[in-house]
């Protein structure tokens, strides 16, 4: 019999399970706080539950634990990124932000990623699979659970494209979100996408007061078709469509997020044309100097251009700021300590 996984169980499944097991609904709410709340990584841990269920969840269900593979902090900014290893001997990267508004973890959504943008290294090896609900929570977990500190704020902008783990990730924010969990705001969690349209429209209308992330990264077709294969796909004005109809779903402003890369999208003439695809949007831009990786010829605009960019857009109206640069010194960009870190595996 395959073992479930009962971390992925939101409260109300737990609670079915349970008593499909003939034990009594309360003792649900105990197990789900011990996975959910105290973080514990082992049946025999939990306490308060008998000897005899502690042996029917063992031989039934195993807890999703990541293991910490690699650890870098930065000496720049105190960032710390994570390499977790799963059950199955994948890698993927976790990354923890201190603000002064509290502590912010950036994680992965899925095993590599199949999106193609030719400036991130996460989609170098391709997709390897995608993360289960558990696997998600557990990047969280984990890092409170090493640190002692609380996560308040969690950004899904790691490796993967949320929005193609789509059914898992809403699970996610559900489970976040509620009191019998870690129960963070939804205005607290971020999902970036790189414009999937449909399921856009779909997470419009769960009714999550979340923040959405449209990686825009250009301000024309031709230019986003050479730096985003999705492109292809979607036009820009279709995936603007699909944020107009989010914030009028949901109430919530949208930020786009813009990568600049020198002489390609960081122009005066792309930054007026971004104004103009956004007049009237409820924006923010969020723009990122780009963060080079050695498979890519793309340069990181110089800051005079990245600030002259900026004030074009706010003459045009438009709400910016500049992203500050976290983890530069430890492969703060997305999949490049993974990457770094299965070259050497190989290599051994």
């Amino acid at each position: 019999m395959e073992k479930a996984d009962i971390k992925s169980f939101n409260i109300s499944e737990l609670q079915d399970f349970i008593e499909e097991m003939g034990e009594k609904k309360f003792r649900a709410k105990q197990i789900y706080e011990w996975l959910h709340i105290k973080l514990v990584t082992d049946f025999d841990d939990m306490t308060n539950i008998s000897k005899d269920l502690k042996s029917k969840l063992k031989e039934r269900c195993y807890i999703t634990a990541l293991e910490p593979a690699e650890v870098l902090t930065s000496k720049i900014d105190g960032t710390q990124k994570y390499l977790f290893r799963l059950r199955d001997g994948n890698v993927i990267e976790s990354v923890l932000m201190k603000y002064k508004f509290g502590n912010s973890v950036c994680i992965s959504t899925q095993v590599g990623c199949r999106m193609g943008c030719r400036f991130c290294a996460s989609t170098l090896g391709g997709l390897e699979r995608c993360l289960s609900t558990s696997e998600m929570l557990d990047e969280i977990y984990r890092i409170q659970s090493i640190t002692g500190q609380r996560v308040s704020n969690v950004v899904l902008m790691g490796t993967g494209e949320p929005m193609d783990n789509y059914d898992n990730v809403i699970k996610l924010v559900k489970m976040l979100t509620d009191e019998n969990g870690l129960h963070i705001s939804g205005r607290n969690i971020t999902i970036s996408s790189c414009g999937l349209v449909e399921n856009i429209m779909r997470l419009a209308d769960e009714g999550l007061q979340i923040t959405l992330a449209l990686s825009l990264h250009a301000s024309d077709d031709d230019t986003r078709k050479e730096l985003m294969p999705i492109a292809n796909k979607y036009t820009i004005s279709q995936i603007l469509d699909a944020c107009r109809y989010y914030f009028e779903k949901t109430g919530r402003r949208v930020t786009f997020e813009y990568s600049l890369a020198s002489g390609i999208n960081d122009t005066a003439d792309k930054a007026d044309k971004l104004a103009k695809l956004l007049k009237g949007m409820h924006a923010h831009v969020n723009l990122i100097p780009i963060n080079p990786i050695k498979e890519r010829d793309y340069k990181q605009s110089d800051k005079s251009s990245i600030t002259s960019f900026k004030d074009r857009l706010e003459k045009h109206g438009i709400n910016v700021t500049i992203r500050r640069e976290m983890g530069r010194d430890i492969n703060g960009a997305c999949g490049q300590l993974r990457k770094s870190y299965l070259e050497t595996s190989e290599n051994l």
